[in-house]
């Protein structure tokens, strides 16, 4: 086995680009996902080591310093990280020149060609599934031999292996949690929304839906959800409970946890006999009786994607929901005291002034605990992009600015970029500078000084960022925003 490092390199402050995030970007406040999409393969890889930079406060130089003494270093990227990504393995193939070096993620998954030809630094990349892929190259298997990956000869070729079949078996994944144990600092990952400290992990991969703009299922997942059986769960929980007793909160990441209804709620039954709190992402769908049952047995939060309030726009992307189907699930999840953090999106197929005010309003109707609000960001490898192209709305390639901020790369007919980027701010103002969200917030900090410091410093935090994102649009217009 060579000595391998899973890498998720220096970015931006606060640029949370790695390898569990959906939109890579700095956050409206501190946030930072755990690197999953790393954890696996490495969690496979016996003897390996995980760095994850960003949350750790780690340097360039940090890195440099600690893979000079490893053979393999497999580098997790992204579209926006993409050019970054590259001059830090530069930078370590330099300092080690005998090092193999190789990419993994969804960018590399659509265009591995390509991301080869970006650096001569690059050995290999691990197209789709790859964690597997990573295991075969740690176990010194000849590249050529090596299903589902891309790679470099010694004459500069590049040649594209056949690819490798999705994982079929799930409850036969080792758990990431001891590699979180071993290489990670919990304490230093936050999201808005989740008690601290939080864990979060997949149970499994693979969505059904198909959400135009969605990533994962489209480039490395698929439409298929694949898991692990409710057993394997539970004892990877029992495992959890031992490894991180402070932990307050798991967050099952899956694409969609509650598709498969009676999967959920016999997880859950195990999770309530080990009295542990939890969340997931969910879709508006799902029903009463099954949201009675999951509150029941310990669910405390649903992240659920309602991304506009315009149902012609709802169509077309796919997302199969209908606005009076949100409103239910709202209702129900209220009704049952399970809290909603909601996602929109500004800037989906086609959006204009109108539909952007349309949801604003649907926001504040439903109105969850928390929202998210990002851009449309038509990643290579999603039918968004494909669209994008072909209608002639790509305005530019920058899914980032140099302040880590996401911007906004789509141009409709009766909407410019700058617009896309200046409701952002907007909705977020009219969302959360109403009494409602205020007296949650001041009720939560009441209930608990923890709480309390956390809400001021992200207070601080959201303020701090519509400052950076209004001088970021302001560099846009201007022209002076730089890619990644």
């Amino acid at each position: 086995m060579k000595k391998t490092l899973y890498l998720s390199p220096p970015s931006f402050e606060g640029f949370d680009g790695g390898a569990g995030s959906r939109y890579q970007a700095k956050r409206e406040i501190t946030s930072y996902w755990y690197p999953t999409w790393l954890a696996q393969p490495a969690a496979l890889t016996s003897g390996s080591k995980l760095i994850d930079a960003p949350p750790h406060n780690q340097s360039v130089e940090d890195v440099l310093r600690i893979a000079k003494d490893y053979e393999l270093v497999i580098m997790h990227t992204s579209t926006p990280s993409l050019l970054n990504d590259i001059k830090c393995a530069e930078e370590i193939k330099q300092r080690n020149p005998n090092a193999e070096i190789g990419f993994i993620g969804a960018h590399v998954a659509v265009l591995p060609e390509e991301t080869l030809k970006q650096s001569s630094v690059l050995d290999f990349v691990c197209r789709n599934e790859f964690d597997y892929t990573c295991l075969d190259v740690a176990e010194g298997k000849p590249y050529e031999q090596i299903k589902g990956l891309s790679w470099r000869d010694k004459n500069g070729g590049i040649h594209h292996n056949e690819e490798r079949e999705l994982i079929a078996d799930w409850d036969a994944m080792p758990s990431v949690l001891p590699v979180y144990k071993r290489d990670l600092t919990i304490e230093n990952y936050f999201v808005g929304y989740l008690l601290h400290p939080y864990v979060s992990f997949y149970t499994g991969r693979g969505c059904p839906a198909k959400c135009s703009f969605c990533l994962w299922p489209q480039t490395i997942g698929g439409h298929k959800y694949r898991n692990k059986s409710p057993e394997a769960v539970i004892k990877e929980m029992e495992e959890g409970k031992n490894l991180f007793p402070n932990v307050r909160e798991w967050m099952f990441d899956d694409d969609t946890f509650t598709i498969d209804k009676a999967r959920a709620v016999e997880i859950s039954k195990g999770l309530k006999k080990l009295k542990l709190t939890w969340s997931c992402n969910a879709r508006a769908h799902v029903d009463y009786d099954t949201l009675k049952q999951l509150k029941e047995n310990g669910l405390r939060l649903l992240l659920v994607g309602f991304e506009s309030g315009n149902q012609a726009i709802l169509n077309r992307i796919h997302k199969g929901i209908t606005l009076d189907m949100a409103r239910e699930f709202m209702r129900n999840c209220k009704k049952l005291g399970i809290m909603v953090h909601g996602t929109f999106i500004i800037g989906l197929p086609i959006e204009t002034k109108e539909t952007i005010e349309e949801t604003i309003r649907f926001a504040q109707e439903l109105d969850p605990h928390t929202i998210q609000v990002s851009i449309a960001a038509p990643y290579p490898g999603t039918e968004l992009y494909d669209q994008a192209r072909q209608n002639g709305w790509l305005d530019n390639s920058v899914l980032v600015a140099g302040s880590g901020i996401q911007t906004s790369t789509l141009r409709y007919p009766n909407l410019t970029p700058d617009e896309i980027e200046d409701a952002v701010e907007r909705m977020y103002r009219r969302f959360y500078f109403r009494w409602k969200p205020i007296f949650r917030i001041v009720r939560e900090m009441m209930g608990d000084r923890q709480m309390m410091v956390r809400r001021l410093r992200e207070g601080r935090e959201f303020f701090d960022y519509l400052h950076e994102r209004k001088e970021t649009a302001n560099e846009h217009k201007s022209g002076a925003t730089q890619t990644v």
